[in-house]
């Protein structure tokens, strides 16, 4: 007998081929396992999976049990990844990632644009100009399914399980693409109501007024620096993080808010000059492998083109009062104007 005689089954078949390799038998635990991981908690997890809270932990248990290792440990707001978890949960995201773009793909194998494709944005850009604007982009490829996503994290595309998502710092990595975009630009804004009740907030008056703030704005990297600085002349009434939220509170006249430029278009919107201006670059993110998926190329260039430089609300220079554009569409209907 040759021993690399082709005919030899056990040493040309591959994995595939051996029924025995199943992962150790324990899909399902993995898939809970993910979840926690994702969620950072047992009962966020339970709730996600449409399951209870005990038998996510027994899963959990049992996936430790079989690979004679801890995953988890408790933490202050749930539950945090051991190094071996981390590791685990790495290789499960990248499968994920995988799995969703296999079956996306099969599913328009012969097909003309079709398939799902989901963008990670934070709510504001979606309101006023994203969602605005998807019954356009839906006539001309009515096959495309957009999964529009608030991030987890504004800086991470693995992190919001997505094919692509609109940042403000770039990324590197070998499997992501990067393109750098327009500026978004902040400045004061305060509503009609406010001013008839407290008077105008100017530079030298700002001891004697309210403000809006945002954890967001409080991170340290010198970007936000002018807004806090006028923020500790006065006195915060209100902390809000989720970004729609934070403009109706600016809308109903509760103190001065640092909202994009875009929302002067807001009838009752006063931007105020406070020596404040800030502008953060934009930046569209997307993995490498998906763009070769028609479906996810054509939003990405949608989504780049409305984010560019040419869209006049994101050019180099901040503008309050910016030539008519296509961009408009959806912050004009938003308003009713």
């Amino acid at each position: 007998m040759k021993p690399f005689d082709p005919d030899q089954r056990n040493l040309t078949r591959t994995p595939l081929d051996n029924e025995h390799i199943l992962s150790g038998q324990f899909w399902g635990e993995l898939r809970v396992f993910l979840a926690v991981a994702k969620a950072k908690s047992f009962n966020r997890a339970a709730e996600l999976l449409n399951s209870s809270q005990p038998t996510v932990s027994r899963q959990v248990k049992r996936l430790q049990d079989l690979m004679g290792s801890q995953l988890f440990v408790p933490s202050q707001h749930g539950v945090k990844l051991t190094p071996k978890g981390q590791a685990l949960a790495q290789a499960l995201s990248s499968l994920d990632h995988s799995l969703f773009a296999l079956t996306n793909d099969l599913r328009a194998e012969n097909k003309e644009a079709e398939g799902i494709v989901r963008v990670s944005i934070t709510d504001g850009l979606n309101t006023f100009f994203v969602a605005p604007a998807v019954s356009t982009f839906a006539a001309e490829y009515p096959k495309i399914q957009l999964h529009l996503k608030s991030p987890a994290n504004v800086v991470s595309l693995r992190d919001n399980q997505t094919d692509m998502m609109i940042g403000f710092s770039p990324i590197d990595a070998a499997d992501i693409y990067t393109q750098k975009l327009g500026a978004l630009h902040f400045i004061p804004i305060v509503a009609k109501s406010y001013i008839q009740q407290h008077g105008i907030p100017t530079r030298s008056n700002l001891e004697q007024h309210l403000f809006l703030q945002s954890e967001f704005y409080t991170a340290k990297t010198g970007l936000w620096d002018s807004w806090n600085r006028a923020v500790l002349r006065g006195r915060i009434v209100h902390f809000c993080d989720n970004s729609m939220a934070y403009g109706m509170l600016v809308k109903a006249g509760l103190g001065i808010g640092l909202l994009g430029s875009y929302t002067i278009l807001e009838p009752n919107a006063v931007p105020l000059e406070l020596d404040v201006a800030i502008s953060v670059p934009l930046y569209a993110h997307a993995l490498t492998e998906r763009l070769n998926a028609k479906p996810v190329r054509l939003a990405f260039d949608w989504l780049c083109d409305m984010f560019g430089s040419s869209n006049p609300w994101f050019g180099p220079r901040l503008r309050l009062d910016p030539p008519q554009s296509r961009f408009d569409i959806g912050i004009k209907l938003l308003f009713n104007l």
